[in-house]
């Protein structure tokens, strides 16, 4: 190679420095770093995003054939399904609802036709979970885990085709019930700390002497595991007698085991936050499988990190983030409803501003979650497999659950707090922290995972010099550094002028499509953009290697990145939606609240920043007047609650494709006493003109007529069936109490 001034006497010293300055990457770090791809998250990195590129994506649609299997057997399934007593009496779906999912391919939705699936688009799998998620957590979660990380998502992905055609037909009707054993006790997020093993050796499988694998594990919180009848299993590959090839140590590797194997130990039950899906431990002990059993057969061996992080950068997008859709517009649904029918100081509870301003946080994430599960959705109809961008939506579809849900709680108070059939809150209250956890625990998400792996694949040029670093070769490594070293420089030297002149202009030159009355926050958003990438390029300029320790700095950054891309999945929605002007406030508000979020996080990096040089100049160019959190203002949180406390098509919307049952369950006497109500509001506003709050007096005085005073006093005696909550008899709650009454009734029934 030639002499090159600027690479020999400039970058070679730089790349020296990088060298040290880099941590060593263990392999699983690097094969979750390498999963899937990016999509709109590289544009957000570059400080300038392209909004005619996300807006000229199609928005995710349905086939004809999806569209009748939601209004079909979805909505069969969900009339056959009464929670209370699938959770506090049977503690299990009913045999017939176990047989009409498998009956009907609810397991086999993402498993192609040919294989005797339906063959459904991302965007179907996650209206059905949504749908579900609306009438029973437990039925979702035994229907979204066959179609998400598990046996078939992974042979469809990286089975033989012998494999796929031998499992696929019997995942697909029912046949066979998948699980995928990861966690266990020894290695929950940290997977590569699981001590289950597979040593290959010699054995027998079905009366043959063949090659395979002889495994022992334990493995906990396997969704299905009780009554699955093939697990999907991670484990460490050891090859001590160097059957197969020179190393012992072959790494994670993943494999299909038909549980009525010998030594395999199932049917165990967790009850997680009293859920009721079906979720235990197993275990193995000395159990042989044939080498045709890994997925992807022998060639697949120690691949099975890299399969599993590829296989979640799809899952994990739709699966949680599906069912946290259906909870944030759930909650938008029943909660302004009651707040609209419950009444407290003879003024509905929904016209006090403190009220408003839950009902509006839940209108507004319920209108923001279900806008990024679609654009979501979007990118995976496109055979994306957005890995950054799945993480984000599962953290923050979930994060955001939970904040709604508490509103809801604290809205509805003692309706929701009392349990009972007539309680439609509680149980979608005890599966947040389940959601929370699983998939990845938001908390390593937020702080190592959404910054850390986007730092690293959507940023334009880091990976490449990451892997310039990494690269055996140093001749060839220090001459593609100084390629894309150089490039970056100029890419930061770019944002550094560019973040200045939008931060000091407010970004009023920004760029931004014709959107309407959204123009200004696509403009706010390229600012923000810009602001993000400088300031994260300069972190990881000062910080090298260290940022990786630095979780706070790490997770601020992440929280910028995702508020970015939740706002954009917001105005995308709001354009796809043909800029409804009843939504606007949604809109509004949610902008209000991102932008908020965006601007405090800018201000702890900078206040927290080690390098405090580097730190005062930022701040000089991002936030020369400090931080202007504001939020929304209260006439947004005032119009952004109406939303949801009127019957419109706004409401229509924000809560299109849940269940809405219309028999006299809870939910049915709620949506039923809300329409009562509002559609008798002006009968009680000539009440209240002549200060009367009897229909009886009311109709007596003449200042309503018959019908008038009928009408009211059905709603009223609907209000008040809704507002009812229910109480037990001792016996029924507690055995003690059954024996004590069993012990009157003995002395009675003797002297009869």
């Amino acid at each position: 190679m030639s002499f090159s001034l600027r690479r020999d006497l400039i970058t070679k010293p730089i790349y020296a420095w990088a060298h040290k300055a880099l941590p060593p990457m263990s392999d699983t770090e690097r094969e979750a770093l390498e999963a899937g791809d990016v999509w709109w998250d590289a544009d957000l990195f570059t400080g300038n995003p392209d909004w005619p590129k996300l807006l000229a994506n199609a928005p995710a649609t349905l086939t004809a054939e999806e569209t009748a299997f939601l209004s079909g057997p979805v909505e069969q399934l969900c009339s056959m399904i009464d929670d209370w007593k699938v959770n506090w009496e049977w503690r299990d779906l009913p045999p017939e609802v176990w047989d009409f999912i498998k009956r009907n391919k609810f397991f086999g939705m993402i498993i192609p036709k040919e294989f005797g699936g339906l063959g459904f688009s991302p965007y179907a799998h996650s209206e059905v979970v949504r749908k579900i998620s609306s009438r029973s957590v437990a039925a979702a979660v035994t229907v979204m885990v066959p179609n998400s990380l598990g046996p078939g998502e992974l042979l469809m992905r990286f089975g033989t085709k012998e494999q796929q055609q031998k499992w696929l037909p019997g995942l697909a009707d029912g046949r066979e019930i998948p699980c995928f054993g990861l966690t266990s006790p020894e290695a929950g997020s940290d997977a590569a700390s699981m001590i289950d093993t597979g040593v290959i050796c010699k054995g027998t499988f079905n009366g043959k002497e063949t090659l395979g694998l002889r495994l022992n594990w334990h493995k906990r919180y396997i969704t299905l595991g009780p009554v699955a009848t093939l697990l999907g299993l991670a484990f460490k590959a050891h090859d001590p007698d160097h059957l197969i090839g020179s190393e012992e140590d072959l790494g994670i590797t993943v494999a299909l085991i038909p549980t009525n194997l010998p030594g395999v130990t199932i049917g165990h039950r967790h009850l997680p936050a009293m859920q009721v899906f079906q979720n235990g431990p197993n275990w193995g002990k000395d159990v042989f499988i044939p080498m045709d059993h890994i997925i992807g057969g022998q060639e697949r061996i120690g691949q099975g990190w890299k399969m599993l992080m590829s296989a979640l950068a799809a899952g994990r997008g739709i699966s949680l983030p599906s069912q946290s859709a259906a909870g944030a517009a759930y909650c938008a649904r029943v909660t302004g409803a009651y707040a609209r029918i419950r009444e407290q100081f003879h003024v509905p509870i929904g016209k006090f501003e403190g009220i408003e301003e839950r009902l509006a946080r839940i209108a507004g994430t319920a209108y923001q979650v279900d806008a990024a599960r679609r654009l979501t959705c979007a990118a995976l109809n496109q055979g994306k497999h957005p890995a950054v961008i799945s993480g984000i939506m599962k953290l923050h579809a979930t994060e955001r659950l939970r904040i709604v849900v508490d509103d809801a709680m604290d809205v509805h108070g003692g309706k929701a707090v009392i349990d009972g059939p007539q309680n439609y809150m509680g149980g979608l209250y005890r599966s947040v922290p389940v959601a929370i956890t699983v998939e990845g625990a938001n908390i390593l998400t937020r702080n190592l995972i959404v910054f850390g792996q986007g730092a690293t694949r959507a940023h334009p040029y880091l990976l490449d010099e990451i892997n310039a670093i990494g690269n055996p070769d140093q001749t060839q490594g220090l001459a593609d550094f100084d390629k894309y070293f150089w490039k970056h420089a100029g890419h930061a030297v770019v944002n550094f002028f560019r973040a200045w002149g939008r931060s000091w202009t407010g970004g009023m030159f920004a760029s931004a499509p014709e959107a309407g009355a959204a123009t200004g926050y696509y403009r706010q958003l390229s600012r923000y953009s810009t602001s993000f990438a400088l300031c994260a390029d300069m972190a990881l300029l000062t910080l090298g290697g260290a940022l990786k320790r630095r979780e706070m700095l790490s997770a601020r950054f992440g929280d910028i990145l995702s508020e970015l891309y939740l706002l954009s999945a917001a105005l995308k929605r709001w354009e796809d939606e043909g800029r409804q002007d009843a939504d606007f406030a949604a809109l509004q508000w949610v902008m209000a609240d991102g932008i908020r979020t965006m601007e405090n996080r800018l201000a702890e990096v900078l206040a927290n920043m080690p390098n405090r040089f580097v730190a005062t100049i930022l701040k000089f160019i991002v936030q020369p007047l400090g931080a202007n959190p504001l939020g929304p203002s209260d006439d947004v949180v005032h119009r952004c609650s109406q939303l949801i406390l009127v019957p419109s098509a706004a409401r229509d919307r924000l809560t299109a494709g849940l269940y809405h049952i219309d028999d006299d369950g809870p939910l049915g006497r709620l949506e039923r006493a809300f329409l009562a109500v509002v559609a008798n509001e002006p009968v009680e506003k000539k009440m209240h003109a002549a200060h009367l709050r009897d229909p009886d007096e009311a109709l007596k005085q003449g200042v309503i007529t018959a019908d008038e005073a009928a009408k009211l006093k059905s709603a009223h005696e609907a209000v008040g069936k809704v507002i009812e909550v229910d109480d037990f008899a001792p016996e029924v709650l507690s055995p003690i109490y059954k024996k004590r009454a069993d012990s009157k009734q003995a002395p009675d029934r003797a002297a009869s």
